[in-house]
């Protein structure tokens, strides 16, 4: 009775997860807070400036010395904005609805030797800033380097843009656009370290435009959906699938033609002579369901793989209903920290049910390894890299207000939910359902040749689904760890499922041809198999920042290897999970339609 009641509870909480993480995640505007007069006061906010290259390396707008306004005003921020790095501040110009301006200055400021210097250091460096009007981003670079004609970097000549012209289209009562140049004339010459006068200026013009409040934000997505983009995603999905298509029907051709053999063969050896040897698969029918060592180990693993499946799911579901549109300040983290925290729950249940089944006792010592499992590695990782930003002065340093927030979350949301789940799977009280007896004592397994070690059997699981996806890794690395948008999850999700689909067949066929050569140790093969495509993405880390990229820093290097190691290892657990339901699943069914004594 009282399983059925946890079972009912968890379905239900299940269910209404969607709707808790569209609640939690920022919904697009209608609109009804962006209705202005003429001479109203548009609220605008500067956000962050870092080098172009180094997307993690970012700092306060006001961290460069330009000119701040009398009273600047913090912007009160969510969790995902955040974590996303932005640090919003009153901006240092005047923006008001439909009032044009012509070379109106901002600011006058005298700028010291080491503030000449430090403007000197970030236009080196290619550092750009970000403003936010009406919440829609503005960006450009803060100055240039002059190297025509210059063979040594000691004759660069460096200049600091200091004119601003923001061109403004507005529909009605509403701003649907706003584009801001940077004016290569007049500049400020910041070479040497010398005190300059500086008057930064600015200027509004303000256009009529028939664009629609609604479609405004379709302007930044617009670069990943163009025609010849989209056409190139789709060749390389279509040639991913061929590839695939025919590698996967060839094993499912040769696996299936094997096995019909295989069942014959034992149907004929059953009725020809019932003390004839067996051999192959059938002959360890009494060991293949012998349980696994570190068996709390494996019942973790797969807790926590199948909460992050799932977490993916709904991520996928928010992304396809339109939640993360461009420039959705932090709507992704948000979603990823609520959608976490929801799920445990699922862990919890998965890994204590699983562990039950296997007949491990210590139900409580499992149901802390599943909840460390994951957020053990990402929680040392954030501390070091937290570490990391704190010591740059970087916006990437969370405060302690916020990691107070996520401690609470964790302890509130997370932790309770872990136990309640891992509560209903213990009492769940179902067997494991092994279609054949156990023996006493294991067999021997016989000797096998090295690639049929589980580092080369691992290798060649990982390449097949690795190379499905690889080509579009790219594009969602440039976003990630770049400038570009990405906002075609459609084709994004058609990527997920046919990595999904080749994890579970490869892992099933690797799995047949370790029974086929009498070694029945297959449980934890099956979940390294699977998970094994994390390890080649990781790899390919490794060529994207060398020869992709041009991040450079020790805090960029940190930050992209740090947090794609805890990406990979995710991916890992998660697929893994895939792999090993899969083998469970034939396994299970290629000795239930044999008669084993």
């Amino acid at each position: 009775m009282y399983t059925t009641e946890m079972e009912k509870k968890m379905t239900s909480y299940v269910v209404v997860l969607i709707v808790l993480c569209c609640c939690a995640t920022p919904a697009r505007s209608d609109g009804s807070d962006h209705k202005y007069k003429a001479g109203d006061q548009v609220p605008m906010y500067a956000n962050k400036v870092g080098p172009f290259h180094n997307p993690s390396e970012t700092y306060r707008f006001f961290d460069l010395p330009f000119c701040a306004p009398a009273h600047v005003t913090e912007k009160k921020e969510a969790l995902g904005e955040v974590l996303n790095g932005d640090r919003l501040v009153s901006a240092p110009y005047k923006l008001d609805f439909m009032y044009d301006k012509d070379s109106e200055i901002a600011c006058k400021k005298k700028l010291s030797k080491e503030e000449v210097s430090q403007f000197r250091s970030a236009v080196a460096k290619d550092y750009y800033f970000q403003m936010y009007y009406d919440d829609l981003p503005i960006w450009g670079f803060l100055g240039k380097v002059d190297k025509e004609g210059k063979t040594d970097p000691s004759e660069y000549k460096y200049y600091l843009f200091k004119y601003i012209h923001f061109e403004i289209f507005y529909n009605n009562d509403r701003v649907v656009e706003i584009n801001a140049r940077t004016y290569p004339n007049p500049l400020v010459d910041i070479t040497e370290d010398k005190e300059v006068d500086v008057d930064f200026m600015y200027s509004v013009k303000w256009k009529e435009s028939t664009a629609p409040f609604e479609k405004r934000m379709e302007k930044y997505s617009q670069s990943s959906s163009l025609p010849h983009h989209l056409k190139i995603h789709w060749f390389s999905i279509i040639n991913s699938c061929v590839t695939v298509l025919l590698l996967t029907g060839f094993l499912a051709t040769i696996l299936m033609r094997v096995l019909k053999n295989d069942f014959v063969k034992y149907a004929h050896d059953e009725e020809a002579a019932d003390d004839q040897e067996e051999t192959g698969w059938k002959y360890i029918h009494g060991d293949v369901f012998r349980y696994p060592k570190y068996k709390s180990l494996l019942a973790a693993a797969l807790g926590s793989g199948t909460q992050l499946f799932t977490m993916t799911i709904f991520i996928f579901i928010l992304a396809l209903v339109g939640v993360f549109y461009p420039y959705n300040r932090g709507a992704l983290f948000t979603a990823l920290v609520v959608i976490y925290a929801l799920t445990s729950g699922i862990a919890g249940y998965t890994a204590s049910a699983f562990y039950c089944q296997l007949e491990g006792t210590n139900w409580v010592r499992n149901l802390i390894l599943t909840g460390a499992l994951f957020c053990g590695p990402l929680f040392l990782t954030f501390c070091f890299l937290n570490s990391v930003a704190i010591g740059y002065t970087a916006t990437a340093a969370l405060p302690f207000g916020t990691i107070v927030v996520i401690f609470l979350i964790w302890a509130l949301v997370t932790s309770p939910l872990l136990v309640l789940g891992g509560i209903a799977g213990k009492n769940r009280k179902s067997e494991f359902q092994a279609p054949c007896r156990t023996t006493k004592y294991p067999r021997e397994i016989p000797p096998s040749p090295w690639y049929r070690g589980t580092l080369p059997q691992m290798a060649m699981a990982g390449f097949l689904p690795f190379s499905a996806i690889y080509i579009e890794l790219y594009n969602i690395f440039a976003s990630v760890w770049g400038v570009r948008i990405y906002t075609i999850y459609s084709i994004l999700f058609i990527v997920f499922i046919i990595l999904l689909i080749v994890t579970a067949f490869i892992t099933v066929a690797l799995t047949y041809f370790q029974l086929a050569a009498e070694d029945h140790e297959w449980w934890w093969r099956a979940f390294l198999c699977g998970g094994s495509t994390g390890l080649f993405i990781y790899g390919y880390c490794l060529y994207y920042y060398y020869a992709r990229s041009d991040m450079t820093g020790f805090m960029q290097t940190s930050f992209f290897f740090g947090y794609m190691a805890c990406i990979c290892y995710g991916f890992f657990l998660m697929l893994g999970s895939v792999g090993f339901r899969a083998a469970l699943f034939f396994v299970r069914h290629i000795y239930r339609s044999i008669k084993c004594e």
